[in-house]
C-alpha cells in the first residue's frame, strides 16, 4: 500500500467523523459535483442524494444514524488511485459503527486547487444488523441440538415440521422461488426470520429447468454466484440450465429454504399488521396464511406479453409464446415464423434452426446486439474491478446513477468498435440496430425496460448467412390461415408461431394478483426514478407489507441482503 494513499483516505475520514460528531457543516469534504448513495445505514431506505444536496442530507440524517469510528476497511482492498469515467480517483473502502449496526462503504477522492482531495462518490451501506448477527463464520450454530441430545426430534424432524406449517405461519411470505427468491430466503434465513418461498413449479430449479432445451447463461459463472454458496470452481464460463436447476434444487436444500413447489399464490388482503394469503397447492387444497410481510420476487420477466398482431387468431398453425416454448426437435421439418429479435427470439430460432425447422424472425424494433466474446466478456470483466467478488460487488453498488450512465457510455463506445463488423453485416441484411436511445448499450436497457437485446452466441450469423430469414415487421399485413400475408401480396407459409414478445409490467402482474387498488397505490417497479434508483425495488413501498425484489444473479446477490435487513428491522416494528 502507498503510505500516501493510506494517509490521505484516513485522514478523510476522519474529518468527515470529527464534522458529524461535531453536526457541523461537511460541504467542504465534497467536490462541486457528488453523489451520496445509502442503502439502510443512514436513511433506513435506497436513496441517493446529489450535489447540494448531500452535505445537508448527511447532516439531517446523523441526529438517527448516529455513525462514527470512520476508518478503513481491515481486510478489503487498500486504497489505490483508479480511473473511474475518465477521472482519475482515489478509492477507499472503510468501515464505520452506527445506531443500525455496523457499516461498509466506498469513498471516492478529487484532487482540487490547493492541492486538496475532496470526495466526489460516497456510498454507505448496513453491513450487519444490529441484535441480529449473520449466522456464519464465527456466528454459526454449534449444532448441539442435534450432538449432544438423543430421543425426541432431530434436525430432519425439525426440518419437515419447519416447511409444513401445520401450526405457525410465516413471518415473510416470497412469491416466486427463482434466484431472487430464493437468494433472499438464504439472507433471511440467517437473520433468524422465519421465511416461506412458494412458486407455482414443482420443483426448485423448474423455473430454468422447463425454459427451451439449448438454453444456458449468457454471461460469465463468476459473476453469478448466490449468497453463502459460490459456484464450484470446476463449472464452466456459461452454465447450461439443466446444470442451473440442479443447483438451485442443491442450493434449497443446503440453506434450509422452506419451499412449496406447485403452489399457486392466488390473492391476498392486508389487514392491520399482516397479511391473508390464500394459496392453492397442486394437489387441489388450499392453505390461507397470515404472514407479516410479503415479497413478490416472480422476476422482470413475469406475466408473458401477447400483443395484438392482424389476424392472429384466423392462423390455422400452432401459436406458442416463447415462456412456453422447450425443443426445438419436436418441430422438425416444420416452418416457423418467430415474432421479436431479443435474446430469447434469437435463441428460439437459433435451437429451430439446429432441429432441422426452416426458421423466419419478425423484427418489431430495433435491437442492441452485443457479441459474446469480446463484448458481451468485456462487460463481465468490467464489473470485477477488485481482487474479490466482494469487493468488486461493493463498488458496483457505490457506484451513482449518473457515473452509472456515464461508465454505460464508455463500455458501449467499445463495444461498438468490437462489433462493428457484425453489426455493419447485419445492418446489410435490412436487420435494425441501435444502442439505446442515448447510447448507454444492453445493460441500461435490461435496467430500463427489461428487454431489447441480444447476446450473440451465434444466431447473428445465421441471419446474415440467410440460414434464417428476416422480414421487418413494417413489410407484413396480416396473419392468414396458413401463414403471414405480406404488404406487397406474398404469404410467408408458416406451421408455427413462436412470440417472442416479450413480458407484461411487473404492476400488472400485481394487478392481476393483488388488485387494482394495491397495484396503483405501489405504482411503476423497475426502471429509474428521479433518483436514480429502481423504482419499488428492494425497498419499503406505498403498501405496508409489500416489497418487491428481481434482477440478474449480481443483483439478486447484493441486494437481497439489503431487503433483508430491512424487512428483519420492519418485523421489530409496532
Amino acid at each position: 500500500m502507498t503510505p500516501d494513499l493510506l494517509a490521505l483516505a484516513r485522514r478523510w475520514l476522519d474529518d468527515l467523523g470529527d464534522l458529524l460528531a461535531r453536526n457541523a457543516d461537511v460541504a467542504a469534504l465534497f467536490a462541486g459535483e457528488c453523489h451520496w448513495r445509502d442503502l439502510v445505514a443512514f436513511t433506513g431506505d435506497v436513496r441517493t442524494f446529489s450535489a447540494g444536496q448531500v452535505a445537508a442530507e448527511l447532516s439531517e440524517r446523523q441526529a438517527t444514524a448516529k455513525a462514527s469510528g470512520f476508518r478503513i476497511a481491515a481486510g478489503h482492498t487498500p486504497p489505490r488511485v483508479v480511473e473511474r469515467n475518465e477521472l482519475s480517483v482515489v478509492e477507499a473502502i472503510f468501515e464505520f459503527e452506527c445506531a443500525a449496526g455496523s457499516g461498509i462503504g466506498v469513498v471516492r477522492l478529487v484532487e482540487e486547487p490547493g492541492p486538496r482531495y475532496v470526495a466526489r462518490n460516497l456510498f454507505t451501506s448496513l453491513d450487519q444488523l444490529a441484535g441480529y448477527p449473520e449466522q456464519i463464520g464465527a456466528n454459526r450454530p454449534v449444532g448441539e441440538r442435534d450432538s449432544t441430545k438423543f430421543g425426541g426430534p432431530n434436525w430432519l424432524d425439525r426440518r419437515v415440521a419447519a416447511r409444513t406449517y401445520a401450526e405457525h405461519d410465516p413471518q415473510v411470505l416470497v412469491v416466486g422461488g427463482g434466484q431472487s427468491g430464493l437468494a433472499l430466503a438464504a439472507r433471511l434465513g440467517q437473520l433468524g426470520v422465519d421465511t416461506l418461498v412458494v412458486d407455482a413449479h414443482e420443483r426448485p430449479g423448474d423455473n430454468w429447468r422447463k425454459r427451451y432445451h439449448a438454453l444456458t447463461l449468457h454471461n460469465a459463472i463468476w459473476i453469478n454466484d448466490l449468497p453463502y454458496l459460490p459456484f464450484p470452481q470446476t463449472w464452466p464460463v456459461f452454465v447450461a440450465k439443466d446444470k442451473l436447476a440442479g443447483w438451485f434444487e442443491s442450493y434449497v436444500d443446503a440453506l434450509e429454504i422452506n419451499f412449496w413447489g406447485g403452489t399457486r399464490f392466488e390473492r391476498a388482503a392486508y389487514g392491520e399488521d399482516r397479511w391473508e394469503a390464500h394459496l392453492t397447492r397442486s394437489d387441489g387444497t388450499t392453505r390461507v396464511l397470515r404472514p407479516r410481510h410479503i415479497v413478490i420476487a416472480t422476476g422482470v420477466s413475469g406475466i408473458p406479453y401477447v400483443p395484438e398482431l392482424p389476424g392472429l387468431a384466423e392462423f390455422g398453425g400452432e401459436v406458442v409464446h416463447s415462456s412456453a416454448y422447450t425443443d426445438g426437435a419436436a418441430h422438425q421439418g416444420k416452418r416457423v415464423i418467430v415474432v421479436g429479435t431479443g435474446n430469447s427470439g434469437h435463441d428460439v430460432a437459433q435451437d429451430l434452426h439446429a432441429n432441422g425447422a426452416t426458421v423466419t424472425m419478425v423484427q418489431r424494433s430495433s435491437t442492441t446486439i452485443v457479441s459474446i466474446e469480446p463484448s458481451a466478456a468485456l462487460a463481465d470483466a468490467s464489473y470485477l474491478t477488485a481482487p474479490t467478488l466482494e469487493d468488486s460487488d461493493l463498488i458496483g453498488l457505490s457506484i451513482p446513477y449518473p457515473d452509472l450512465e456515464i461508465g454505460a457510455k464508455q463500455l458501449t463506445a467499445r463495444m461498438k468498435e468490437l462489433d462493428r463488423g457484425l453489426v455493419e453485416a447485419l445492418n446489410g441484411i435490412g436487420f435494425r440496430t441501435d444502442y439505446g436511445d442515448d447510447e448507454t448499450g444492453q445493460q441500461m436497457k435490461f435496467m430500463r425496460r427489461g428487454g431489447g437485446y441480444y447476446l450473440n452466441v451465434g444466431c447473428s450469423e445465421l441471419l446474415i448467412s440467410g440460414e434464417v430469414g428476416l422480414v421487418q415487421a413494417a413489410d407484413t399485413d396480416r396473419f392468414v390461415p396458413d401463414g403471414l400475408r405480406m404488404t406487397d401480396g406474398t404469404t410467408l407459409a408458416a406451421d408455427l408461431v413462436v412470440l417472442a414478445t416479450g413480458y407484461q409490467s411487473q404492476q400488472e402482474g400485481l394487478r392481476r394478483l393483488m388488485g387494482d387498488t394495491v397495484a396503483d397505490t405501489v405504482g411503476p417497479i423497475w426502471g429509474y426514478d428521479d433518483q436514480g434508483e429502481v423504482r419499488n425495488m428492494w425497498c419499503r413501498t406505498a403498501q405496508r407489507g409489500l416489497w418487491f425484489t428481481a434482477g440478474n444473479f449480481q443483483m439478486c446477490r447484493t441486494y437481497s441482503k439489503v431487503l433483508a435487513f430491512q424487512l428483519r428491522q420492519a418485523l421489530d416494528e409496532p
